[in-house]
């Protein structure tokens, strides 16, 4: 089997081209840090009856997950960089719906991809009892379920203890992205995120996508926008329009190549 590693701001995938059988359990074991190659997770690539190409995505735990912003990223610059198209304008097709994708290029290799994510849906802010007292966080759908909590200070941020509980809180039913987001200024926040079925991760795009829309409800940003996000892996640009949608900016690299023999 062959897999190219990639990362957006390091949220790492193996990558493949074409469906693969026990693809739950092929993640488990390639994404251990110890014992596999390494990643947050596999992401297929392939034909579309409705889009350009289709992805899934499989977490670290092998749970499919629905949209993964870093990910989509990178499938763009996977099917442009190795020819399996030409175009710089693609549509995807994801568990969250379609999405579309604008390639910029430097010496035909991708450097950087535009996300039409879709819209956000930013619900009212709750309060979620856990083990280490109350916590206020903001419910966002971005195709994908968010809780976004807000902090003084994002080195001190509880991601591995609250984040982690947040993912299989009672009041979310099917799991959730934990983010917890520092406001610097009305234009910049920063972000560290637990995601649903991997950990703790260097980025998240669709989280990007949630802190920023809550941010923007809670009139501590402004729409219509470039906001500028700051993650543990670098940065993404994130504008969400009067209507909800959001727009991600942001970069995709290729690691390296790898074949792994089948079991």
């Amino acid at each position: 089997m062959h897999f190219t590693k990639m990362h957006g701001l390091g949220n790492d995938y193996l990558y493949h081209y074409g469906e693969l059988k026990n693809s739950s359990d092929i993640s488990k074991r390639l994404s251990d840090r110890h014992f596999g190659i390494g990643s947050d997770g596999i992401i297929t690539i392939s034909p579309s009856t409705t889009a350009d190409f289709k992805m899934r995505i499989f977490n670290a735990d092998g749970s499919e997950a629905m949209m993964c912003g870093n990910g989509i990223r990178c499938v763009g610059k996977y099917v442009f960089d190795k020819g399996y198209t030409d175009r710089k304008r693609l549509i995807i097709e994801t568990l969250s719906g379609n999405r579309e994708l604008t390639l910029k290029t430097i010496g035909n290799k991708v450097n950087e991809v535009t996300v039409n994510m879709g819209k956000c849906i930013v619900n009212k802010p709750v309060s979620l009892d856990t083990s280490y007292g109350k916590v206020m966080a903001t419910p966002v759908s971005v195709g994908n379920p968010h809780a976004v909590a807000f902090v003084e200070n994002i080195t001190n941020a509880p991601v591995d203890t609250v984040g982690k509980e947040l993912e299989h809180h009672p009041y979310f039913k099917d799991g959730v992205n934990a983010e917890f987001v520092q406001v610097i200024d009305r234009n910049t926040i920063k972000m560290r995120v637990w995601e649903r079925g991997s950990g703790i991760t260097m980025a998240c795009g669709t989280g990007a996508c949630a802190s920023v829309a809550a941010a923007v409800r809670a009139d501590l940003c402004d729409k219509d926008k470039e906001i500028t996000v700051c993650l543990d892996g670098g940065q993404l640009k994130i504008k969400i329009f009067s209507n909800g949608t959001a727009m991600m900016t942001g970069p995709a690299e290729i690691i390296c190549e790898c074949e792994v023999e089948e079991k």
